[in-house]
């Protein structure tokens, strides 16, 4: 485990000299860590800030659930010490390659299968240290569950995508892994797995995760569930969907993989990207039922019971334009996740909240934000809206 106490003062100097003097010549800087997420938001060609000479874990607390860590930490490392206390991060963060950084992690704000039943990344950050455009070391939160002082702020920052400020450290909160997984498989309708997922995410039940594999046009797809909790509650809960679904139970490591590959974006129906198409990711409110989506191409994979869709399709703006009124239409909002080798990078890849009627009023509270955070325009890299 690596241990930057020696050297903090030294890196955060460092990043302090390349943000004022961004700042003073009006020259956005793009933060990277890992860099295996540099394709997801808006494309920029503006200085890269490293973040990965500041690593280390900083404190980890088991017993109180807490671990607190440098940004450039690799994810790996941090997810190494938790598994020796059996530990994780619950929300299932997506690597997208093995040099994916912890602070990387947080500016991109996904989670994995896990979301559905533990709940986002940012309802788990709970405190971070920050250089804001200025050069000033702040700091919000704290570093245990009960520490609420400026815990709104701390909040900002996962999905931020580098665009309000320098990250420089976080604490998060951690969960025990459970006791007893399950991974449950059957052939189903699409109107039938979002009714019943849905069903039983409001019953006691240890449902973890589902995803949902099959044609955009209708017909049969199959669902696969995890359950995870307490063995006596995993073992009850089996014969009952069972009974539901007739469904088979996977092997662990055949589950294993299936949910690895699902949250890293391996499975055959997110890699077969053809050079003109666009993989989109809707993401609707939990009561929408399917909905119909002209040219899609291939399969549509529903995940966090049918809360969060992908599917493939053309990359072009007018498809773009379609995909999200029908987001707006069903009350979500639509993303183009990741393009194909002939998509134009400078295209929008996310719904402006202009277009949301439901957060147009978030459009003057972000411009107050960033205005406060970084009035020179350090981070405006425009890679998120």
């Amino acid at each position: 485990m690596s241990n930057p106490k020696s050297n903090t003062n030294m890196h955060i100097d460092l990043f302090r000299e390349q943000i004022l003097a961004a700042a003073k010549t009006k020259t956005p800087l793009s933060i990277q860590g890992g860099g295996t997420k540099s394709w997801y938001g808006n494309a920029n060609t503006f200085t890269t800030l490293d973040t990965r000479p500041y690593s280390g874990i900083l404190e980890y607390q088991p017993e109180e659930l807490v671990i607190t860590a440098c940004a450039g930490t690799p994810l790996k490392e941090i997810e190494a010490a938790l598994a020796e206390k059996n530990q994780v991060l619950a929300f299932e963060p997506p690597h997208f390659g093995t040099t994916a950084t912890f602070g990387g992690a947080i500016a991109a704000g996904l989670a994995g299968p896990g979301r559905i039943s533990a709940g986002n990344l940012r309802d788990f950050v709970l405190g971070a240290r920050i250089l804001d455009g200025k050069g000033q070391d702040l700091s919000f939160g704290g570093k245990v569950m009960k520490n609420v002082a400026g815990y709104d702020v701390s909040r900002l920052l996962p999905g931020s995508m580098g665009t309000l400020s320098l990250l420089l450290e976080a604490s998060v909160k951690v969960l025990p892994r459970p006791a007893a997984t399950t991974t449950l498989r059957c052939p189903i309708s699409q109107v039938r797995a979002l009714q019943l997922t849905n069903e039983w995410a409001g019953q006691p039940l240890p449902l973890s995760a589902s995803c949902w594999i099959g044609s955009s046009t209708g017909g049969d797809g199959e669902l696969t569930i995890r359950l995870a909790g307490a063995a006596a509650a995993v073992k009850a809960a089996i014969p009952l969907m069972d009974a539901a679904v007739n469904a088979i139970e996977l092997d662990p490591a055949t589950a294993e993989e299936f949910w690895r590959n699902l949250r890293e974006q391996e499975l055959p129906d997110f890699q077969n990207l053809n050079h003109n198409d666009t993989l989109y990711r809707l993401a609707l409110p939990a009561a929408c039922g399917p909905i119909t989506i002209a040219n899609v191409s291939g399969n549509i994979v529903l995940e966090w019971h049918g809360q969060q869709r992908w599917f493939t399709a053309s990359g072009d703006d007018a498809t773009f334009a379609s995909i999200k009124t029908l987001a707006n239409t069903h009350g979500g909002h639509a993303t183009r996740f990741k393009q194909g080798a002939n998509v134009d990078p400078t295209q929008q890849r996310f719904t402006l909240l202009s277009e949301q009627a439901h957060s147009v009023a978030l459009e003057a509270v972000q411009a107050r934000l960033r205005s406060s955070f970084d009035p020179a325009g350090v981070f405006a890299t425009s890679r998120l809206p």
